[in-house]
């Protein structure tokens, strides 16, 4: 697979379509951290990390089956938005079955999610700029609602570390961790609440 890394994510899309299929597990093996890393954020405020990774990395494949080259964006960027859409899908999904409130989870687009992706595919470069502009606002006013210790095992969580690692990082047990992951988890899910429950 090291024959594709000098080749752009476009240039390796052209050549999937034109019938090399090996670019494609090239390509869901090269961004799975992005699935990895979106599913950790979104058991934070529900969901079964091992589920959201699976739904995550459909989202991931159907990324490399309908990006076209010649979008405005590019395919890293249609990537986390099929990865975004397809594990809030399941989030809204699940909060249905269970009656809970259909708003506790992080919109990045108002896309009808029911219609199929590449006719959701229509945001300009200036509506995927305002999206990423108003995930960052978001994100800023939950990490303003932690304490630093708080924000500081989020951060490492979110990288990916066990609970060992942090509690080794941070010089605290990994009890302490856990303590601290279920307030931030009580937190975020307040906050979401309050803003987004009419």
């Amino acid at each position: 697979m090291e024959q594709y890394s000098k080749y752009s994510d476009e240039e390796l899309i052209q050549r999937l379509r034109a019938g090399e299929t090996g670019i494609a597990d090239y390509l869901i093996e090269k961004y799975k951290y992005l699935v990895r890393r979106k599913a950790r954020a979104m058991f934070l405020i529900g969901g079964d990390t091992d589920d959201l990774i699976q739904e995550g990395m459909i989202g991931l494949f159907k990324a490399v089956r309908d990006y076209h080259p010649g979008k405005e964006a590019s395919f890293v960027t249609f990537a986390q938005m099929c990865i975004d859409r397809q594990i809030y899908s399941a989030v809204q999904s699940s909060n249905r079955q269970k009656h809970m409130p259909l708003n506790t989870y992080i919109s990045l687009s108002q896309e009808d999610e029911e219609s199929p992706l590449a006719q959701a595919w229509v945001e300009t470069p200036e509506e995927i700029i305002i999206d990423r502009e108003n995930t960052r606002a978001l994100e800023d006013e939950i990490k303003s609602a932690l304490s630093p210790m708080e924000n500081t095992v989020l951060n490492y969580y979110l990288e990916g570390k066990s609970y060992a690692d942090i509690g080794m990082l941070m010089y605290k047990n990994p009890k302490s961790v856990d303590n601290a992951l279920r307030r931030i988890r009580t937190k975020i899910r307040n906050y979401l609440e309050k803003k987004y429950v009419l």
